[in-house]
């Protein structure tokens, strides 16, 4: 086992005190668990519990043994030296080393032994006095908050945020042993929503029998852990909530289980190919609606899909607006088209860097646009030519008015043209731009207006990129006017995108 900080899963595993106050016993706690763990593919940590018996325990109630915990951490407690045995077992075998305090002598005596982590009880979560202390240590800092409001976890998270310490949290049920109906692995998902910035773990205290709640709070993305353990013999018989280590190896295979079958995270899983193969063959195949002849563009006026579909035929999923096939044969009416009868150009990468430059220069000019818009990319004579000839045109209304934001390139130009419908102003709002109305040519910046009435023909053309607001009456399709009749006649000349910001 080796020890490493960062890794998760990781999977703390709490003796409290089970060692029952005999260090012999506690060694044997560590070497067990570290027999049915050793082989797992988590990272691990073993934690003890400090009480600094003496000033933690009021001195009148020091020797009642009619209280139970009074008699209990006292029968259980350890000197310095019975730590260090323990913390030195624990880093021997490779663990992470973690000690929760319950008062501030203990955090002096984790410092002393040099614990990896400290952590924080949820009956400690506001002790003021206790964090402040524990806050000066250069410990990371792993606490629970089982019946803690949120308004408290505000404050300590906020506390520990402003000292620039390194916070876990861990989800955590009070109730020894909790129900099954009280787990409320939810509360996960609140925590991970409130405190993006925070790692959120589960410290669990339900039946040591039970493994699905690891695998639920592992599909919720948890990859920190906490688990009481103990060891049975002829005289100690262990609290409902502590497992043994075969209870534990069980619970580390429920988690290995889980992790599997959850897979791959932020990224997209990879397919096999029978699942490829599987849904390859219920997918329609293109096939040629008239006789066509090579050379010929495919659209969706010249193929049609229907299933079933052959082995290397072109699919309907392969008719992406961005790709282009032309034929390389002749096909004859309802004949299959297969890959090797086409030669393809997949314009998507051109389209996408188009799309990053705009978004560049809108938030360089600070213009900033709804995600939902519609987008014209206007590319006359093609995509190969847009930055010399084309816009990018966003489309912010179109109801009985009008308004576009025209974004155009260094060196770009847009080719004479009228409206017969459309009346439009142009207001400068970044840059300049020269404009061609009528026979008068006239150059133009931030902050100057142009009037464009019906049937007054214009281009333009900007040396350094411009943005300028297009405020017009209704647009209607094809009411714009090329003096190259060339540009009317491509039915490819424009590109045109929704949810526009959603790039990545």
């Amino acid at each position: 086992m080796e020890k490493d900080l960062n890794k998760r899963p990781l999977f703390i595993l709490e003796m409290a005190n089970n060692h029952q106050g005999n260090v012999e016993h506690g060694l044997r706690i560590i070497r067990e668990i570290y027999e049915v763990s050793k082989n797992s593919p988590f990272n691990f940590a073993f934690k003890l519990q400090a009480r600094d018996i003496p000033t933690f325990i009021h001195p009148d109630y020091q020797d009642r043994d009619d209280i139970k915990y009074v008699k209990r951490f006292s029968e259980t407690k350890l000197s310095e030296e019975e730590y260090r045995i323990l913390k030195n077992e624990i880093d021997k075998l490779g663990f992470i080393s973690i000690c929760t305090p319950f008062d501030e002598n203990s955090v002096d005596l984790i410092e002393k032994l040099d614990f990896d982590f400290i952590k924080i009880g949820s009956p400690s979560f506001g002790d003021w006095p206790l964090l402040e202390r524990v806050a000066k240590t250069n410990k990371p800092i792993i606490a629970s908050v089982a019946g803690v409001p949120l308004e408290d976890i505000d404050k300590v998270v906020s506390f520990f945020e402003h000292r620039e310490k390194k916070l876990t949290l861990m989800h955590c049920v009070g109730e020894y042993p909790t129900k099954e109906e009280n787990l409320q692995l939810n509360q996960i998902d609140l925590l991970k929503k409130r405190y993006p910035q925070v790692e959120i773990g589960y410290s669990t205290h339900e039946s040591p029998d039970n493994f699905d709640s690891i695998k639920i709070a592992i599909a919720k993305g948890v990859a920190i852990f906490e688990k009481h353990v103990g060891v049975k013999t002829p005289e100690i018989e262990l609290n409902a909530y502590s497992a043994t280590p075969e209870q534990i190896e069980k619970w580390l295979l429920a988690a290995q289980q889980a992790l599997i079958a959850c897979g791959v995270k932020d990224e997209r899983m990879k397919f096999s190919e029978k699942e490829l193969a599987d849904l390859r063959q219920f997918k329609r195949g293109v096939f040629a609606k008239t006789n066509l002849k090579a050379g010929e563009r495919l659209t969706t006026d010249n193929v049609f899909s229907a299933w079933p579909n052959s082995e290397d035929q072109l699919l309907v999923n392969d008719m992406s607006k961005y790709m282009v096939y032309r034929l390389k044969r002749d096909i004859a009416q309802n004949q299959p088209i297969f890959g090797i009868d086409v030669d393809r150009i997949n314009n998507r990468e051109k389209v996408y860097q188009i799309m990053v430059k705009t978004r560049e220069f809108l938030e360089r000019a600070k213009i900033y646009v709804p995600n939902k818009v519609e987008v014209e990319i206007s590319h006359h004579y093609g995509l190969d030519k847009f930055y010399e000839i084309g816009a990018v045109i966003i489309i912010c209304i179109n109801r009985e008015y009008c308004k576009k934001l025209l974004v155009m390139f260094p060196g770009q130009n847009h080719p004479a043209h009228f409206h017969k419908q459309k009346e439009e102003t142009f207001h400068i709002l970044y840059g300049k731009m020269t404009v061609m109305l009528d026979d008068k040519k006239q150059e133009y910046q931030v902050g100057d207006l142009v009037l464009v009435e019906r049937g007054s023909k214009h281009s333009f053309h900007t040396d350094e990129g411009v943005i300028f607001e297009e405020i017009s009456t209704t647009h209607f399709k094809n009411d714009s006017f090329y003096d190259d009749e060339k540009i009317a006649q491509n039915t490819e000349r424009k590109t045109q995108l929704t949810y526009w910001l959603n790039l990545d």
